[in-house]
């Protein structure tokens, strides 16, 4: 699931205003690369829509079914607005409508579990000779 947490109002080149609905999923836990401590984080992406500002107002809070996913795309440039450094970045997050999609690691986790006969299919829970 995912909820509708915000919005922005854009402008488009021919001067017309259009909305941008700012969705979060849920919390996830992700260990620091530099402390090895644990924080609370929120995937979050920016979808358009056809809505004018006072139903994108009522909208926050909305949740939906659907997830956020990592895309890859074009190298570009990105400012972390806090240090002010320039990275270069080859992915965004976007709005995918099915729940139960997977990243890349966690679907060829449930893959080779899916496929791996762990136990003989004699009945005996022994390990087969390939994985010992």
């Amino acid at each position: 699931m995912v909820r509708i947490v915000g919005y922005k109002q854009k402008e488009r080149e021919d001067g017309t205003i259009f909305h941008l609905l700012e969705i979060q999923g849920g919390i996830e836990m992700v260990q620091s690369k530099e402390t090895g401590q644990f924080y609370a984080t929120a995937k979050k992406a920016f979808i358009t829509s056809t809505f004018d500002e006072i139903t994108c107002q009522t909208l926050i809070g909305t949740e939906m079914q659907g997830s956020i996913l990592k895309q890859e795309v074009e190298p570009y440039s990105y400012t972390i607005k806090e240090t002010g450094e320039e990275i270069i970045l080859s992915h965004r997050w976007g709005y995918s409508p099915n729940e139960s999609a997977l990243t890349k690691e966690d679907q060829a986790v449930a893959e080779l579990l899916d496929n791996s006969p762990v136990f003989s299919k004699n009945g005996v829970q022994q390990l087969e000779e390939q994985f010992m």
